[in-house]
């Protein structure tokens, strides 16, 4: 307030220096470096301008003299128009100093996430220091998301972080050209919570790992993340969960090698056209979703129990491999695995 108030009186004394606005400039950088709210920065320098401004009232009263009082009356008007431009100098100062610091911190935030997603944070930060700088919980697991964008630098997922928060949800996010990514804290919170917020606001195709214990599995969670996204049709707005089952995880640590699984098991089932090829995968899918039944998987296809046993044997005939026999279920089921969500409903 000194400080300040000295430069007034010196603007108030010579007209001439009332442009230079230094020292509330400096006043509101500094302050928003310190994280104090801008409210009360203003506050201050409103008590500061009352207080000269009643010191020049008392002085005036107490000098008696008429010619004073015309002096300090003419001159308020200078006063507070130095008042408001101080403020709006103060105001404009502290939001491009927090304009500066809401950089710095997202970039610092973005770069400790990529450390986070390629494994390697430093040798001064583990994944739990990581956590802490990220804010985010050291325990109660996490998930790895991944969307697409649909333009550079324009969020897949908008304003993915506060729709979390507003919902108590711990996150961290990194922004690219070709996607967006996050992790998110399940602490507290059930993954179908977590999806229904990704899916309420996604833009395109989004992607969730299954739920990792520890933030060292953020690499690996990140390709199954990625696996989850790459199973969705192009041009939809939805969110796949990657399967969880350990199943699911091991087609996904090789791709080609899972390319070559679905050529050997599928390959004569996808040269057939769309139509044909859709509904035996669909058949295929179904059955394995309901647990081997017939009956079970035929409810959920909408027909007979006859039309999915039909169905099977012409899988049967084409695959060369039996719905019966054990080594051909765990070939079939690891194949469907490989093939992905879009592949199985015959979308792809």
């Amino acid at each position: 307030m000194h400080h300040n108030i000295t430069y007034m009186v010196a603007a108030i004394r010579d007209p001439s220096t009332a442009g230079d606005l230094g020292a509330p400039w400096e006043t509101g950088r500094r302050r928003a470096e310190q994280g104090v709210p801008l409210p009360e920065v203003l506050r201050a320098f409103r008590t500061g301008f009352i207080a000269l401004w009643e010191l020049l009232a008392d002085g005036a009263r107490r000098e008696g003299d008429p010619a004073v009082l015309d002096t300090l009356v003419s001159t308020a008007a200078l006063i507070w128009q130095l008042s408001d431009d101080y403020a709006i100098a103060v105001t404009e100062s502290y939001r491009a100093a927090t304009a500066d610091l809401l950089v710095a911190r997202e970039q610092r935030r973005s770069a400790l996430a990529e450390a986070l997603f390629t494994g390697e944070p430093g040798p001064e930060a583990g994944p739990w220091e990581v956590a802490q700088l990220l804010g985010l919980p050291a325990d109660g697991g996490f998930v790895v998301v991944v969307a697409e964008t649909p333009g550079m630098a324009e969020e897949g997922l908008p304003h993915v972080e506060r729709r979390l928060a507003d919902r108590g949800v711990a996150s961290a996010w990194r922004l690219s050209a070709p996607l967006q990514t996050g992790v998110v804290s399940l602490r507290h919170h059930d993954l179908d919570d977590v999806v229904a917020v990704l899916a309420d606001g996604a833009r395109g195709r989004a992607g969730v790992s299954p739920a990792q214990p520890s933030l060292r599995g953020a690499p690996r969670a990140l390709r199954l993340a990625r696996m989850a996204m790459s199973g969705i049709p192009g041009g939809r707005a939805e969110v796949a969960v990657f399967d969880p089952g350990p199943l699911a995880a091991l087609v996904a640590l090789d791709p080609d090698e899972a390319r070559r699984l679905v050529d050997a098991v599928f390959g004569a089932v996808l040269e057939l056209p769309a139509d044909d090829r859709t509904t035996l995968l669909d058949t295929a899918h179904a059955w394995f979703a309901h647990g081997g039944s017939a009956d079970r998987a035929a409810a959920a296809l909408y027909c007979h129990a006859n039309t999915v046993r039909y169905r099977l044997r012409r899988l049967h005939e084409l695959t060369g491999r039996s719905f019966t026999e054990p080594r051909d279920v765990a070939e079939l089921s690891a194949a469907l695995h490989a093939l992905g969500p879009g592949w199985a409903t015959g979308r792809r």
